[in-house]
């Protein structure tokens, strides 16, 4: 049997997100990114070939999902189809804590805004 023990503060970091790339482990099929957002952050309108899953663990965004605008809270699931663009925002006071699955062994992105 094989499997993988990860740190996560061993993972690469991009101001409050930590990444993983499912490839660099055995046989992982996906990607995960862990969120630790302050209010008023959050990524720019882009798109994947593949689903992305978003689990909202505490706090509040606005998703933008193709032309929908979603408030969300803890508890919250939003699963966004492959090509479809979005984005989403910590529109609460606190830290917006989520876990983004990539239905991906590589992350992939088409980021469609500047920053």
């Amino acid at each position: 049997m094989e499997y993988s023990l990860v740190n996560k503060h061993e993972l690469p970091h991009y101001g409050d997100t930590y990444e993983l790339e499912g490839y660099q482990y055995p046989s992982t099929n996906v990607c995960l990114i862990l969120v630790d957002m302050r209010p008023g952050e959050g990524p720019r309108l882009h798109s994947h070939p593949y689903e992305e899953v978003f689990v909202v663990q505490e706090g509040e965004a606005t998703f933008t999902v193709g032309s929908n605008t979603l408030a969300v809270t803890a508890g919250q699931i939003v699963i966004v189809p492959p090509h479809v663009p979005h984005k989403f925002v910590n529109s609460g006071t606190t830290r917006l804590r989520q876990l983004d699955i990539h239905v991906s062994p590589r992350f992939i992105t088409d980021w469609l805004e500047d920053r």
